[in-house]
């Protein structure tokens, strides 16, 4: 086949120019804070001391300070390590510290931060900062976080700490790559209050969407890493930590649908209320932020999440996979037995032999959410590591559960969650024995 005379010049230049074009729309997006006006710094009338306290509300509600704290280093300091598919983030120096901080940055220079995920000197932040949510951030949030983050110790003599090039696998820590990202999955915007729903409501929705970042958790994400939408709390497996972070719009997997908002406000202060017991990631975020909240945050976060999870909104649970639950086999007469000796020999104690637990000291078994959860992970993780629930001011010693990790085999721990799952009216899949093995490996040695 002939090809006209200077055909694949012609190409290359054809190729070149689409090229050229498709990087200057990925630059123009993600610059484009450079020609467009920005809100100015707010003048409003709080006084400094007001701004300072409103920051620090706003801090405890976005847990900022756990994310840039590592292990017995300076608040907020950084350092602190974020395991991803992708390879290693550690979070940043957010202390006033001229050189390793936000001692150099003004109140327009951490809006620009929050609200377009990009740093004082132009850099593209990776999404391991959830710019998605913050960027609903109000103007005025913005300066009051800034102006209570003033007010900190400056971490003047920090550990040194990696950037996302050194240490995400390549190319993800380009700033070609994160800005393809950012292209596909990130547009900055402002929280739009519903007119149709009450100013309690709004707010609710502000802080799940925004500075709580909930779906960060409470929802599944693609391949690449990202999130469906700021609103999907439908629930997902959160990478490399390997936990399940249930649907908190599905009546069967949390049933905010069937409490009160007062009885969601009970758990999120104290990590436990009478239908359920905070755990793992979540427990974390109870000690370190949801029970220091004012309570009307509480309410307001209660209010719309129980919105979201009316009974008639619902569908079929989701799992992981997105898929519908399958129905529950029937495991083998062993299976059983083995599962029943165990939890008499192990459980039987604290958890009673019907399942009912001990009111204010160990959960009930028996139609309890997290024994039913469709994906057992949960559930492997809490026999395999044990541990105590978040101590809180209402809840200030929580009784715990010893780890079995080096008790009990995989068949084992397989059949004593079957058993769970299929006595005293509950009604779940067997639990295997390659299910915990999966879940064990994953945790590395």
């Amino acid at each position: 086949m002939m090809f006209p005379t200077h055909f694949w010049r012609y190409f290359v230049l054809l190729w070149v120019s689409a090229l050229g074009l498709l990087g200057a729309a990925i630059w123009l997006d993600n610059h484009r804070d450079l020609f467009e006006t920005q809100p100015p710094a707010r003048i409003d009338n709080l006084s400094e001391k007001n701004l300072i306290d409103k920051g620090h509300q706003l801090l405890s509600l976005g847990n900022c300070m756990a994310c840039h704290t590592d292990r017995g280093q300076t608040a907020g300091a950084g350092g602190r390590a974020f395991e991803t598919p992708f390879g290693k983030v550690y979070s940043s120096n957010i202390t006033p510290d001229a050189q390793h901080g936000l001692g150099s940055w003004n109140a327009d220079d951490f809006w620009r931060a929050l609200h377009h995920g990009k740093s004082k000197d132009g850099r593209l932040l990776t999404p391991v900062f959830p710019y998605q949510h913050t960027t609903l951030i109000s103007r005025e949030d913005s300066d009051a976080l800034f102006a209570a983050l003033k007010t900190w110790a400056p971490a003047t003599k920090p550990k040194s700490i990696a950037k996302p090039s050194e240490t995400l696998d390549w190319p993800y820590g380009t700033q070609v790559a994160i800005a393809v990202w950012r292209s596909l999955f990130f547009t900055p915007g402002v929280y739009q209050p519903n007119p149709h729903q009450s100013q309690e409501w709004n707010r609710g929705a502000y802080i799940a969407q925004g500075l709580g970042h909930c779906a960060a958790c409470h929802s599944e994400r693609n391949e690449w890493g990202a999130i469906e939408s700021v609103k999907d709390f439908s629930g997902g497996r959160m990478p490399i930590i390997n936990w399940y972070a249930p649907s908190l719009t599905s009546l069967k997997e949390t049933g905010f649908a069937h409490q009160s908002t007062q009885e969601i406000v009970r758990l999120l202060q104290s990590g436990k209320n009478n239908q359920a017991t905070t755990s793992g990631p979540m427990a974390e975020v109870v000690q370190h932020s949801t029970q220091h909240w004012q309570v009307e945050d509480l309410l307001a976060v209660a209010t719309y999440f129980k919105d979201l999870a009316q009974p008639e909104r619902q569908g079929t649970a989701s799992t992981p996979s997105g898929k519908r639950p399958q129905t529950a086999s029937s495991p083998s007469a062993k299976v059983l037995s083995l599962g029943a000796k165990i939890y008499d020999d192990h459980c039987v104690q604290c958890h009673q032999s019907q399942g009912q637990g001990v009111p204010d000291a160990y959960p009930a078994l028996a139609n309890n959410r997290a024994v039913l959860l469709n994906d057992p992970t949960n559930l492997v993780q809490s026999v395999l590591y044990g541990g105590y629930p978040v101590a809180t001011a209402l809840n200030p010693r929580p009784f715990g559960m010893p780890p079995y990790i080096l008790t009990l085999e995989d068949r084992e721990i397989a059949a004593v969650l079957t058993h769970l799952r299929t006595q005293w009216g509950n009604q779940a899949s067997e639990v295997t024995p390659l299910q915990v093995n999966r879940i064990r490996s994953l945790q590395g040695p």
